[in-house]
């Protein structure tokens, strides 16, 4: 669908008709919007994720331009002459160590150029990243000095834990809900992010991992079977970490890690030729699908979705925006 026609359905949506209208009529079988909703919500939870992040740059330009005029006046200078004493002026030059460091980390990219080619660069790469530090810095400053309130508020999915196996404090006032799938190399890639977001955040964060195997992956759906086993025998997340950690997920496999952590041989056999949690694992699914998971790994914070193998610093983004939230609430 064009994003203009999503969009379109979106505003229709915030209008508030009635889930049950008919939107379209083939022969004598009607369409329902709640059908229709149901068929496009993972492109309208993208589309009112997109628009949030909009309005949310758009909040923050507006209010740092708010802020620069008001202390411009309190001051009686203009706003560039402000930008220029608060910022420019107080830019320390990129050290010989930054300089160094951003040439390493970089140097794969570099096509085999030497420092002194790409030094100019580099300094200007850093002189912009320090300026725009400051100027955050700065907009800070004058965001406690004029109270500064944002009440525009984020676009949040109603996601159930639904009894699954959890990490971290069981009050925190975040919750992270991961629909992941043991077979998907992004969901592989993701784990240390989230063992790192566990580790920064400790008690202010909670984990709670929920299955979404792939139909095209055929090793998932056991592997999430087996695991939902060792959960049984309380052996979750150390069987979790071993499944990961394995490029092997035969039936075979998954039988041998079960001893690897400890799990009582027969039970856990037992447990997974049965497909004991075979409706817990299908109840998963379901719940993915209907909040517009498409694939994985998903992250719901606190409702608010991340798809895909995101960088630290988005969720620490979304975290310290939830946990300032609530600080205040």
């Amino acid at each position: 669908m064009h994003r203009l026609a999503v969009a379109f359905v979106v505003a229709c949506l915030v209008a508030g008709p009635a889930r049950s209208e008919t939107v379209a009529t083939v022969g004598d079988t009607p369409i329902s919007r709640e059908t229709l909703e149901k068929h496009v919500k993972p492109k309208l939870v993208e589309v009112e994720n997109q628009r949030y992040e909009v309005l949310s740059e758009g909040l923050d330009e507006l209010i740092s331009e708010q802020l620069l005029e008001k202390e411009s006046k309190a001051r009686n200078v203009t706003t560039e002459q402000l930008v220029a004493t608060e910022i420019t002026a107080k830019l320390a030059e990129p050290t010989d160590a930054e300089i160094q460091k951003v040439y390493d980390d970089n140097k794969a990219q570099l096509q085999g150029q030497t420092l002194d080619q790409v030094k100019p660069r580099i300094v200007e790469f850093l002189k912009q990243q320090k300026g725009a530090e400051r100027q955050e810095a700065f907009i800070t400053e004058l965001k406690a000095k004029y109270k500064t309130s944002v009440a525009l508020k984020p676009p949040k999915v109603d996601v159930a834990t639904a009894g699954r196996p959890s990490r971290g404090n069981e009050q925190a006032p975040v919750t992270i809900i991961e629909f992941s799938d043991y077979e998907c190399p992004f969901c592989k890639r993701a784990e240390p992010t989230v063992k790192k977001v566990l580790d920064t955040y400790g008690d202010k964060v909670r984990l709670v991992y929920r299955h979404y195997p792939l139909e095209f992956h055929a090793t998932a759906r056991p592997a999430a079977e087996a695991s939902a086993c060792a959960a049984a025998q309380g052996k979750f997340w150390e069987y979790h970490d071993k499944l990961f950690a394995s490029a092997d997920l035969s039936d075979a496999t998954l039988k041998k890690l079960a001893g690897e952590v400890g799990l009582d041989q027969a039970k856990f056999d037992e447990c997974f030729a049965k497909k004991q949690f075979k409706a817990d694992i299908d109840k998963d699914v379901a719940d993915a699908s209907s909040v517009g998971v498409t694939g994985t790994p998903a992250f719901f914070i606190n409702g608010r979705m991340i798809s895909g193998a995101q960088p630290f610093e988005k969720f620490k983004e979304i975290i310290d925006d939830e946990l300032a939230r609530s600080s205040k609430s």
